[in-house]
C-alpha cells in the first residue's frame, strides 16, 4: 500500500508542477488582441489559435489528474487510518485521557526527589531567590 501512496504523490507533484508551468506560458485574454494586429503568432507551431487550444486542453488534463491523484491520497491516509487500532471517542476524550495518565505518573515524582528541591527553605523572604 505504501508504494501505491507513493507512486500517487509522485504523479501528484508532477501534475501540479506540470501545471505551473502550463499556466504560466497561456497567454492572457488581452494577448488575443495583439495576435490580431499581426504579432507573428499565426506562424507558432499550432497556428493561430491552435496554442490555445493545446494549452488549455492540456492545462485541463493535468488538474483532473492532480484532483484524481489528490483523491487516491485521501483514500489510502484514510485507509490506513482504519487499519491503525482505534482507541474510539472523540479528539477531545482522548486529550483528556492523555492528559489524565501524566498527572498521575508527576504524584509519584515529588516523592523520589530530596527534600531541599521539593520544599524551599523557609527562611527565604517572598520573591526573593534562595541561595545554595
Amino acid at each position: 500500500m505504501q508504494v501505491w501512496m507513493n507512486l500517487v504523490q509522485v504523479l501528484q507533484v508532477l501534475a501540479a508542477v506540470t501545471m505551473i508551468g502550463l499556466v504560466l506560458v497561456q497567454h492572457g485574454k488581452g494577448a488575443d488582441m495583439g495576435a490580431s494586429f499581426g504579432s507573428g503568432a499565426s506562424g507558432s507551431l499550432f497556428g493561430a489559435t491552435g496554442s490555445a487550444n493545446f494549452l488549455s486542453r492540456f492545462t485541463a488534463i493535468c488538474a483532473a489528474v492532480f484532483f484524481l491523484s489528490t483523491l487516491g491520497l485521501a483514500y489510502f491516509a484514510n485507509s490506513a487510518t482504519m487499519r491503525a487500532p482505534s482507541t474510539g471517542g472523540s479528539v477531545l476524550d482522548r486529550a483528556a485521557n492523555a492528559a489524565s495518565a501524566p498527572a498521575s505518573a508527576a504524584a509519584v515524582i515529588p516523592s523520589a526527589l530530596p527534600a531541599a528541591v521539593v520544599a524551599p527553605a523557609a527562611s527565604a523572604a517572598p520573591g526573593s531567590i534562595p541561595v545554595r
